[in-house]
């Protein structure tokens, strides 16, 4: 299911923030689109957010998807939602598995496994809500205003 992104004048009285909604079969195959998402979403933001702003978001975004991918047996979701003055984005994937995400030790010779530790230091409030069908897991990613 694909909700186009919103774009809306934020001078109402209660302003609908700009968000994307989209689900996928599995979490693998939505990756990218995902990442293009988050890139799309926050073009349209004033002040525009800098570039590091977004790539944290895409990276952010890109492993929460992988978890879901790896470790859930069904259908995900992505939702994001540009939080008031634009100043972070909540990111939430929602998935089957009713295992929690674990932060494994860190291990600098480990491939892999450090997606939870990338999620909790570029975002602030990370949480996981439990769901009769699984799992919901967001983070915020806060958004600096581009330089320049």
């Amino acid at each position: 299911m694909n909700i186009p992104l919103g774009t809306h004048a934020t001078r109402q009285a209660h302003p609908v923030p700009p968000r994307y909604s989209r689900a996928w079969g599995t979490g693998a195959a939505g990756i990218g689109a995902a990442r293009d998402a988050v890139a799309a979403l926050l073009s349209g933001v004033r002040p525009v957010p800098g570039r590091r702003s977004v790539q944290d978001a895409q990276l952010v975004v890109s492993e929460l998807l992988t978890n879901a991918a790896k470790h859930a047996p069904g259908p995900c979701a992505l939702h994001l939602t540009l939080l008031p003055d634009a100043a972070a984005l909540r990111i939430t994937v929602t998935d089957t598995s009713t295992a929690p995400p674990v932060r494994r030790p860190p291990d600098p010779r480990r491939v892999g496994g450090h997606g939870l530790h990338l999620v909790a230091m570029l975002s602030r409030g990370f949480e996981v809500t439990w769901l009769p069908y699984g799992k919901r897991v967001s983070a915020t990613v806060p958004l600096t205003a581009e330089e320049g």
